[in-house]
Parts: structure tokens; sequence; C-alpha cells
């Protein structure tokens, strides 16, 4: 059974910094894309950033040159640093996991990223 668990988001003022995990666990780790999605209240999900098995990253062009995403596979983990965080920045975060050449996908459960002004 496919489990992806986040944690790490919580309340920050605006500038400062979290790192956001997502630790996989009933997957081949290293066959899957892993990718974060944030959305807010009356909003469709946004996209936020992607690394794939290979470690090809795409990143939205909101969040360019303030966020990181990387992948451990040893730990079966993959992380979102935000840095520079901005009040719109506030959403709920939620991992996915996209196994390779397919429409297999998987979702965590979200956490809550709040950014005061």
């Amino acid at each position: 059974q496919v489990q992806l668990v986040e944690s790490g988001g919580g309340l920050v003022q605006a500038g400062g910094s979290l790192r956001l995990s997502c630790a996989a666990s009933g997957i081949v780790f290293s066959l899957y894309a892993m990718g974060w999605y944030r959305q807010t209240p009356g909003k469709q999900r946004e996209f936020v950033a992607t690394i794939t098995r290979g470690g090809t990253i795409n990143y939205a062009d909101s969040v360019k040159g303030r966020f990181t995403i990387s992948r451990d596979g040893a730990k079966n983990t993959a992380y979102l640093q935000l840095n520079t965080l901005r009040p719109e920045d506030s959403a709920v975060y939620y991992c996915y996991a996209k196994l390779t050449l397919s429409t297999i996908e998987s979702w965590g459960q979200g956490t809550q990223v709040t950014v005061s002004s």
C-alpha cells in the first residue's frame, strides 16, 4: 500500500524558511517521479515543483530561485526547501509520486504552510 507522509509545515514570517519532507513507503522509490503541489481555499491545486527519477527538476515560475526540490533514495524521501517565503506562498502543500511512464500516481495528505506578513 502506497503511503506518502508530509511533514515540516508550519507558521513562519515573511522572508523565512521551511523544509517540507515527504516520506514514501509501499513503492519502489527509484521508479517514481516526486513532486509538490499546493492549494488554497477556493482555488485549484497548483503545481510547485517536480523531480524525476533521473534528477530532472522543474519549478513553477512563482517559486523559481526560492524553492528547491530534492530526493534521497536511501531514505525514500523527497524534500522541498522553501526560502524567502511570501504571504502568497501560504497553502496546503501536497506531495505526490508518479510512476515513470505510467499514469499511476499517489498523493499525501498535505501539510499547511502559513506565511505571515
